[in-house]
């Protein structure tokens, strides 16, 4: 358990907001305190089949666009060498089985159930296993902090290889466009980002039918030419994957890198179980999702083993000419549609850091009233539409951004199975014998995708490298700035019991009304209540001290919500509780403290924030570095009022200044 407020981050000025805002502002307050009004999150909920197509529009978005380039990518070094019908057999083989092992067999039946509080993603499977540890561990920690920060990698690749791999399909309907490729790919790319703004329920309304109908197609195309060429049926049979690799020594590193491309988007699946659920991810893969892949794989098989020259582009070449025109705008629809799924779980994946105290606060929507998890964050959305757009300037093309694509999927897949085994190993979820023979195929499957994939390093794989390690050193330098202050505040604290002993014989003078002071230790006195009796020499009649409290687990329920303690006749204690996965909102959870017994009156309540500095030491090193990482940081946070929605007319801060 974590506890979060709003005491660190710059000295900012108080403002008064104008007028009208003011007068809305208080009156938001006072109708949150009704204790008859209306919860505006009790409504009901999506029904499963709305559910099940907002998951095959946003969660499966991504790995649905891989059949557009991951066989052609497959097959290129193959046919470089001589194309006989085992190397097709063999590499559909291949694509099949890491679908079944890697999706289906990891993913769908085991860590979809790995949810906490029906959230899932890395940082959720490291809450997890650090609950189960029992105390800090920080081997664990830098797992969780590098799978949440190799996910943000692969968010900022996946949009751009998608699309421009789609509109790139338009030159061969009309050649003459080819030089259209990159603005049109910046255009869609910009508009996917601009329309994030409205949330995940509205996208997927819109997002759902649309890949549906992609879905569909792409299994009628892959059935018409299984029918005219079914041997590539044998593919199923895992001992083609084998002899091939066993054939092809030479090239199965770059094949294998290649093959993973059909995988990208699995852990889409985990991050965004929040926003759909367990059981409508789970039927959209086994009802449309995994069968209309297969038969799309085998249909783009079966036409190069007829046709050897649709190498080039089997999966364009794999319609009659005059649906191309169709399939093009449908593919690039598709692609857009494809990058939703990264987008939504980056956004989930920074609530979850930010709650746990691995990122700042952040400004955080919530954008349906029916699913806590459907969130936008303008800040990461804008950040991510800026490496976006650097990607496809940069490399031009989706072959280029192929050689660049798979090291974060690999590097994410691979932490996920490692915080999976520590996790049912400490928790003892299952026997040890059992949880070796799950995890040791997957972790050998998945450590010969990732050698594979960084023999591209050089080839441009650096690029997700170098944005997880930037992300990464953002995490841990203010998770050890938070850690350094929170040490300091420590040795200087005042004890709460005798403090408030002392207040009842204190000869200070009260003026009416109640003070809220927010505090993150609910033990000790809190910074802004002792420089508020330096500076002001008074004391409120009521004086709470409010504590708001992330817990380990997504969502708090009703009876963790609020606990108050009676300290005298004029202290009394609040905690106020909250899940990682939601946004502190303060207004709410006064409401529900009132219902369970705290007495004050809104219109003479003013809440007290302290304000922390930063100020770090001169030097040199990683250390300073950090530190200096962690200040800038401090500045960059968002507004606690905001954060936590206080009445912004009723909020005093008093700023002062740490060494670190």
């Amino acid at each position: 358990m974590s506890s979060l407020q709003g005491q660190t981050g710059p000295m900012t000025s108080m403002g008064h907001p104008p007028k009208d805002e003011a007068e809305d502002d208080i009156t938001t307050f006072l109708d949150h305190l009704d204790d008859d009004a209306p919860d505006p999150r009790a409504r009901p909920h999506q029904g499963l089949p709305a559910l099940v197509l907002g998951a095959v529009g946003v969660v499966y978005g991504d790995i649905g666009t891989s059949p557009i380039y991951a066989f052609r990518e497959a097959i290129r070094p193959v046919a470089g060498t001589s194309l006989a019908q085992a190397d097709v057999l063999g590499l559909l083989s291949l694509l099949i089985w890491t679908l079944m092992l890697i999706v289906t067999f990891k993913y769908v039946l085991i860590l979809l159930r790995a949810d906490n509080r029906g959230e899932g993603g890395v940082l959720s499977l490291y809450t997890l296993a650090r609950l189960a540890i029992g105390r800090r561990s920080l081997p664990v920690l830098a797992l969780g902090i590098a799978g949440a920060a190799l996910f943000v990698g692969d968010a900022v690749i996946t949009p751009a290889i998608s699309v421009l791999s789609a509109v790139e399909g338009a030159g061969l309907v009309v050649p003459s466009l080819s030089h259209w490729v990159m603005p049109v790919t910046l255009g869609i790319l910009i508009a996917l980002f601009v329309v994030q703004k409205q949330g995940t329920a509205r996208i997927a309304t819109g997002f759902g039918p649309i890949t549906a109908v992609w879905f569909g197609v792409l299994a009628v195309t892959g059935i018409s030419h299984i029918w005219a060429n079914p041997v590539v049926l044998v593919a199923f049979n895992p001992i083609w994957a084998a002899s091939f690799i066993a054939s092809h020594l030479a090239i199965t590193s770059v094949v294998l890198g290649a093959v993973f491309l059909a995988v990208t988007g699995a852990e889409a699946l985990y991050a965004d179980l929040g926003h759909f659920g367990r059981k409508p991810i789970v039927l959209a893969w086994v009802l449309l999702v995994f069968p209309a892949l297969v038969l799309n794989y085998l249909g783009q098989g079966a036409l190069v083993l007829a046709d050897p020259s649709a190498i080039s582009d089997p999966f364009f070449r794999s319609v009659p000419e005059a649906f191309l025109p169709l399939l093009v705008v449908l593919a690039t629809v598709a692609t857009v549609i494809a990058a939703q799924a990264v987008i939504t779980g980056a956004f989930s994946m920074v609530l979850a850091a930010v709650q746990l105290g691995l990122l700042p606060r952040m400004r955080i929507s919530h954008t349906s009233a029916n699913q806590s998890g459907q969130i936008y964050i303008a800040s990461v959305n804008y950040l991510l539409l800026i490496g976006v757009v650097w990607l496809v300037v940069v490399f031009k093309s989706s072959a280029a951004l192929a050689s660049a694509y798979g090291i974060a999927v690999t590097g994410t897949m691979l932490v996920t199975t490692t915080l999976a085994v520590i996790y049912a190993r400490t928790a003892r979820l299952i026997p040890v014998w059992a949880i070796g023979g799950l995890a040791a195929p997957l972790l050998v499957i998945e450590t010969a995708f990732m050698l594979s994939n960084l023999s591209k390093l050089f080839d441009g794989g650096y690029v997700p490298v170098l944005l997880a390690a930037a992300v990464g050193v953002v995490m841990a330098s203010w998770w050890r700035g938070t850690q350094l202050i929170q040490a300091k505040n420590d040795k200087l604290a005042i004890a709460l019991a005798p403090f408030v002993q002392s207040m009842a014989k204190s000869s200070v003078e009260r003026v009416a009304g109640t003070a809220f002071f927010l505090t993150p230790d609910r033990d000790i006195v809190p910074s802004a209540l002792l420089h508020s009796l330096k500076h002001f020499r008074v004391l409120h009649q009521k004086v709470v001290l409010l504590t708001v409290e992330t817990l380990r687990v997504p969502t708090a329920s009703a009876d963790e919500r609020v606990t108050i303690t009676k300290l005298d006749g004029q202290f009394t204690a609040l905690i106020l509780r909250y899940g990682f996965m939601e946004t502190p909102n303060v207004v709410l959870g006064l409401a529900a403290a009132r219902k369970a017994g705290l007495k004050f009156n809104a219109m003479t309540s003013t809440f007290f924030l302290g304000r922390r500095r930063p100020v770090v030491r001169p030097g040199f090193g990683l250390g300073v570095a950090m530190d200096k990482i962690f200040a800038l940081l401090s500045r960059l946070s968002a507004d606690p009022t905001d954060y936590y929605h206080l009445p912004r007319d009723r909020v005093v801060e008093l700023g002062y200044r740490v060494a670190v």
